[in-house]
């Protein structure tokens, strides 16, 4: 008796790294809406795992992260939302930009205008600016904050290093099916994220990164922010 014919395996997609790595950065966007889902503990290490392999100067890795879930993301949400609107004096940890002009400020507008228009924010009504400003502190319903700090004596080296860190870290989100967006915003409260987590004087707080899964219905996730030319950011210098 003959043995049955074997069906050829259907050919296996392929893709060179180079090409996983451009998916990623494309697909890649500042999440503002999440699912109320929390993010199982392994997919959490995973990701962590992953971010550890960033680069660092001297490998002194100066990044620590806190990574709240349930109740705790909840409490610091709460006391956030307080701070930003009681008023007192912002208490960040480094100099906020000092001015936007040029094409730097141009990008922001245009970034400010696309978040506006796509939730149908009239321009110029600033209760609504105001409203959707307050999200970042409510941390846009995210069920995860990671808070990063730095060491304070490696100064803006030790928070270059933490921006590369930020940047694997959303990576791998994406590569996990995970939304995240970095939020500047909470650093503005330096003070009082590190005293509601304990953290040290000898820590800075360089940026939170609120994450979760995506709400892809909801429509403050439909636009994408652009990019310059090549030519506009890159000189090549010899052949």
């Amino acid at each position: 008796m003959a043995a049955p014919e074997r069906k050829a395996a259907p050919p296996q997609a392929s893709h060179e790294p180079i090409e996983v790595l451009e998916e990623l950065l494309a697909q890649r966007y500042s999440c503002r809406a999440f699912k109320p889902n929390a993010v199982p503990r392994a997919t959490l290490e995973r990701l962590l795992s992953a971010a550890q392999r960033t680069a660092s100067w001297c490998n002194s890795q100066p990044w620590q992260v806190v990574i709240t879930s349930g109740a705790e993301t909840r409490k610091f949400r709460d006391v956030m939302v307080a701070a930003a609107i009681s008023g007192e004096p912002e208490a960040p940890d480094f100099p906020w930009p000092r001015e936007y002009k040029g094409v730097y400020l141009e990008r922001r507008r245009e970034s400010g205008f696309q978040l506006y228009n796509t939730l149908g924010i009239p321009r110029g009504d600033k209760a609504a600016y105001a409203k959707q400003a307050l999200q970042n502190f409510e941390l846009f319903g995210a069920p995860h904050v990671a808070i990063i700090t730095t060491a304070e004596e490696l100064g803006v080296y030790g928070a270059v290093d933490c921006g590369l860190y930020v940047d694997t870290f959303m990576l791998a989100a994406q590569a996990l099916g995970l939304g995240a967006i970095a939020q500047a915003a909470l650093a503005r409260r330096s003070d009082v994220v590190r005293k509601h987590f304990g953290i040290g004087d000898e820590r800075r707080v360089v940026c939170g990164i609120s994450f979760g899964f995506p709400d892809h219905e909801h429509l403050v996730n439909s636009y994408r922010t652009s990019r310059a030319k090549l030519s506009d950011a890159v000189k090549f210098v010899g052949e």
